[in-house]
């Protein structure tokens, strides 16, 4: 695995989790009772987008190392999951 491949792995398992953080504790503006005017009733108030940043980066970490560290270690190679033999 090259460095190319490590990072393209990384931002994706880093956008995942973050599709993931996105909606939890989420409180709209109309659950609140103060919706602002011009918004939609369904804006949320805080989406606390620091905190779920942060928390979404080490989660992202905790799960790309270990893939990493199998991947280099050649633990599963692609001939293990090549099922059908096409390779």
């Amino acid at each position: 695995m090259n460095i190319v491949s490590a990072l393209v792995l990384f931002a994706v398992i880093w956008f995942m989790c973050l599709f993931v953080a996105l909606p939890i504790r989420i409180k709209s503006q109309s659950e609140d009772n103060n919706v602002v005017p011009g918004t939609p009733a369904s804006a949320p108030v805080d989406p606390m987008l620091k905190n779920k940043l942060i928390w979404v980066s080490i989660a992202a970490v905790s799960i790309w190392a270990p893939i990493c560290a199998i991947i280099i270690s050649n633990v599963f190679t692609i001939e293990d999951l090549d099922f059908f033999n096409r390779l």
